[in-house]
Parts: structure tokens; sequence; C-alpha cells
């Protein structure tokens, strides 16, 4: 099975296991390299309840370690962390950079105007709101996202459609500014499965954007984005049939900020 860079540890507040049984469950699971990327801390805290704090990263980094050790060879471990976009977000993300020798870090949007759009807890904001705008605003930090040049990885490109609200027409009106800045910049997306799991019931992102992001030479990696040992590598025959059906044959490696390929099964 592909790399398995998306995954998260109890550090978040939302996720559960140690990091011996993460290593455990990736072996078993047969993935190629098991990557770790929890919710990097965010500035001014608390910022919110489901991220670590700054105070919390050389827990992190033990963390990171003892998976490592437990690991003893028999699994790629690699080290990243999921960063948030936000306005003005590029000096902390620099600084979060030289922090650990990461091998990636993952961009993503979860907040629009401080509003984390994907939280439960804030559901019923979504039946208030203009979904047209909703959906411009978002992708447009996405594309800013991508252009600012900070991240190796985007993570889970259409998360907006999470709760199944979506604008009515065609959505690449939305798709194809973002994927000409994703291209770019050099970026690579994921298939992220954790959306088969959510009101969406479709993995992140739709076909129609992975259809648009082969034909312009983004690359791609496979995600499980899991909060618990079992979920890692879940659902990845699904996600190898999508990513095939576009067009990819093989997805993308981190090492210390240095690329290579493997072929999907």
């Amino acid at each position: 099975m592909p790399a398995d860079y998306h995954t998260h540890t109890p550090l978040c507040m939302h996720a559960e296991g140690e990091p011996e049984q993460f290593v455990a469950a990736a072996v078993s699971a047969g993935i190629s390299e098991y990557g770790i990327s929890d919710h990097a801390p965010a500035q001014p805290e608390p910022f919110d309840n489901w991220r670590m704090l700054e105070s919390q990263l050389p827990d992190y980094f033990e963390w990171i370690e003892r998976a490592k050790a437990a690991a003893n060879n028999q699994i790629p471990i690699r080290a990243g962390m999921e960063c948030d976009w936000l306005s003005g977000c590029e000096p902390w993300i620099e600084s979060l950079r030289q922090r650990y020798p990461w091998d990636y870090l993952i961009g993503s949007v979860h907040y629009l105007d401080g509003w984390d759009f994907d939280n439960p807890a804030w559901l019923g904001k979504w039946a208030k709101i203009d979904i047209e705008d909703a959906w411009t605003r978002y992708w447009k930090s996405y594309a800013d996202m991508a252009e600012s040049g900070l991240f190796d990885l985007l993570g889970h490109p259409d998360l907006i459609k999470k709760f199944d609200y979506r604008p009515d027409g065609d959505l690449r009106k939305f798709y194809e500014p973002v994927i000409d800045a994703i291209a770019s910049s050099g970026c690579a997306i994921e298939i992220n499965t954790a959306g088969w799991h959510k009101p969406c019931a479709e993995a992140y992102p739709e076909p129609s954007f992975l259809d648009l992001a082969y034909s312009a030479g983004i690359p791609l990696v496979l995600s499980s984005d899991a909060h618990a040992p079992s979920e890692l590598g879940r659902d990845f025959d699904r996600a190898i049939a999508v990513a095939k059906q576009a067009g990819y044959t093989e997805t993308l490696l981190f090492k210390q900020g240095q690329r290579s390929y493997e072929p999907l099964p």
C-alpha cells in the first residue's frame, strides 16, 4: 500500500493511541511509510481546542522519536505537521519549519474569517450563510496557500464540502484557478479517505477536481487522516481505484524535503 502521510496524535485532543500502536497498525496495514502530521500550534494561544500548544512541541518530537524506535527498521517513519493557513501566518510557519528536521509540511484551510467551518460544534452556521460566498472565500484562501510556497503537501482540497453544503452549478469554476496555483507552486495534493466517513460521503477531493489535478501534472499522495491506529491506510483500496481512474500511476514520497515516487499497486 502507498505511504500514509496525514495522521494525528493525541496531542491534538481529538485522537487516540500510542506511537507503538500506530506503528504496529501501519505495519499490519502494509503501508509503505508512516507519516506523522499532527495539527501544528497556531498563534495567538490558546487558538482553539483541537491542536497542540507551542509548549507541547517537545512532547510531539518525543512522540515521533518513540515511533521511530518502535519501527525498528520495519517501516520508514516520516515527520511532518499539518499547519493551518491563516491571515498573516507566514512568519509563524517559517519558524515552525526550523523547529525540527521535517520530512514535509502539510498546509490546510480549516478557517474562514475565524470560523472553523469543518467543526461539528458550529454546524448550524451553514444554514445561515451564503454557500456560494463561503466556497469563493475558501478557494481563494486555498490558492493563496499554494502560492505561499511554504508547504510540500496540501491537505483535503475540498474540505469545504464536509457537511455536504455545495453551491449549485458546475463546481469547476472554483477548481480551475486553484489548480493553476497548485501546479505553479509544485505542491502535491492528497486523496484524503476520511471524507468517505463524513456527511459528504465522498473522498477529498471529488473526482472532477482530481481529473483536473492529473491533467495539470500535480503530484499525489494518499492519506487516511487517521485519528486512531485502526484508521491507518483506511479505504486505500478505494482511493487507489479513484487515483487510477483519474490517470495517476504513482504517488509521491517525502524524505527530508527530497521527493521520489512509488508506483500504485
